[in-house]
């Protein structure tokens, strides 16, 4: 334990997974009505996980020093910045999944959970898994071009699917374990026949969590060689991705009045999807500052293009 915890008090650790799990429970609490998160409420909530880790990194600054606070601090931003990439994907799993924005939280809050596991062990083993990757990325750069063009073709006009059969993982699933074709409201399971199936919301849930495994191959080293303290980097890391649910509900909640912001994902998801495949690849690497200024120029000309060129209802004849 001392290893993990290097010159921090356990009390710090309990301290942080009793705020992470407090707010969590909390943010359960209020979002138990399967509802779509509305922006009002994605703000509230991005402000309020901004400002928990805003408030651990003084803290540390006040019990352990400057330093280790403003490490804190560029471990935060920086795994912040590098899984906006993540938010984008996330979004392409929904929209294949046709899962819309009553159960999106649902999904997110226990792939939330997963990755506060999943990340400890991360930080554990450090790099040495990170020649695994490269397949997964791939796959998953191929898996995000796919739903980019889908998003295309359609122009997401948001039918929802009502029969999951010759969905591909629900093919691939049906293999190993009992899948049941149809939603069931916000269960991940169901019985069908007295037997226990997994639903396609559970399929979305693993999707995600195996989303954040792929990023994690790149963030959790990034910060790593920003620092080596074990406990500052988990923590960095989970205070980032739980910022960063809240920001992809905002984002959501803008695409509903910023009409041309849809146009502007799929341009994002193409991109991430060609640098996923390109980089695991060793084609040809895409710098963090490079990706993050794309991103944000494609989402500020989407933006912009919704207000100077706002939709015009047809005129009536």
């Amino acid at each position: 334990m001392e290893k993990y915890l290097g010159s921090f008090s356990p009390s710090l650790l309990i301290g942080f997974i009793a705020i992470v799990f407090t707010c969590l429970f909390i943010d359960l609490k209020a979002h138990d009505k399967d509802k779509p998160i509305t922006i009002k409420n994605a703000l509230m909530w991005s402000s309020v996980w901004i400002g928990v880790a805003l408030a651990f990194a003084g803290y540390i600054g006040i019990a352990y020093g400057q330093e280790k606070s403003s490490l804190f601090l560029a471990g935060y931003f920086l795994e912040k910045s590098l899984s906006v990439d993540n938010l984008f994907v996330i979004m392409a799993i929904f929209s294949s999944f046709a899962i819309k924005g009553a159960y999106q939280h649902r999904v997110l809050y226990y792939g939330i959970l997963g990755a506060i596991l999943l990340r400890l062990l991360f930080v554990g083993i450090g790099t040495s898994l990170a020649m695994l990757s490269k397949w997964v990325m791939v796959l998953f750069g191929l898996f995000v071009l796919w739903t980019a063009w889908k998003m295309y073709s359609s122009e997401d006009n948001g039918e929802e699917i009502e029969d999951y059969s010759n969905h591909f993982t629900v093919r691939w699933t049906k293999k190993i374990l009992p899948v049941h074709h149809k939603l069931d409201g916000h269960n991940f399971f169901t019985r069908v026949g007295g037997t226990l199936s997994a639903t396609p919301l559970f399929l979305a849930l693993i999707c995600v969590e195996i989303s954040d495994v792929a990023f994690a191959f790149d963030s959790v080293p990034a910060v790593i060689a920003v620092t080596q303290d074990p406990m500052l980097v988990y923590t960095s890391n989970i205070f980032a991705i739980l910022g960063l649910r809240s920001l992809y509900f905002l984002l959501v909640a803008a695409k509903k009045y910023l009409i041309h912001l849809e146009k502007a994902v799929i341009f994002i998801l193409t991109f991430i999807g060609f640098k996923m495949i390109l980089g695991s690849l060793g084609i040809i690497h895409i710098s963090a500052n490079i990706s993050l200024s794309i991103v944000l120029g494609g989402l500020l000309l989407g933006i912009m293009g919704s207000f100077v060129f706002p939709e015009r209802e047809t005129e009536a004849i």
